[in-house]
């Protein structure tokens, strides 16, 4: 007697995210908080290929970023995160479409508060630290790709290039050239 079995998407989608390869290799916190206290450090790398939200962004996903995380109370106590992201990655030109080398050297201060923390519009406001809302765990893959997210410029693009086909279009013509041709004659 043979048995099939049926998946729905989300029960597969579920097993295939359970046994990714890239799944196992992401780091996470699991008192963000108590890293913090403890004065731990975390260190690794990521494969720019497993940052997905990147990818729309990029010319070419191979390479990959060196992060650093380090956790310490600050003078007044409060429970602080001192992360560094480092690499290079290959954006997309958003003129010609071609890679430009991006350098990341972000240095974030980060203050750990509960989720549920309500924030005073002063302590919004200071712009020395910011603030890292978390229940307990933290994805540390998520962070460094939030962080390389906020890094990167809105448009990105060469210094000194054209639109693609434009070297060869020739001499530009204006579009009101014929209405000024039009001015000038009588009905």
């Amino acid at each position: 007697m043979k048995q099939h079995f049926v998946l729905t998407w989300t029960a597969e989608n579920n097993i295939i995210s359970r046994f990714s390869r890239t799944r196992f290799k992401l780091k996470r916190i699991a008192d963000a908080f108590a890293f913090a206290r403890d004065a731990r450090v975390l260190k690794g790398t990521l494969a720019v290929s497993t940052l997905e939200r990147l990818h729309d962004l990029l010319a070419d996903v191979s390479g990959e970023v060196s992060w650093c995380i380090e956790g310490f109370k600050d003078e007044g106590g409060e429970l602080m995160l001192q992360l560094s992201v480092g690499g290079c990655i290959q954006l997309a030109c958003q003129r010609c479409l071609e890679a430009i080398p991006f350098e990341l050297d972000i240095d974030s201060l980060l203050e750990v508060v509960p989720a549920s923390a309500d924030l005073s519009q002063d302590e919004l406001e200071d712009d020395s630290r910011d603030f890292l809302p978390v229940e307990k765990e933290l994805d540390v893959a998520e962070l460094v790709e939030d962080e390389i997210l906020l890094s990167l410029p809105v448009a990105p693009r060469h210094e000194r290039c054209g639109l693609p086909g434009a070297a060869g279009a020739g001499e530009r013509v204006n579009p009101f050239a014929a209405l000024a041709e039009l001015k000038g004659k009588p009905n």
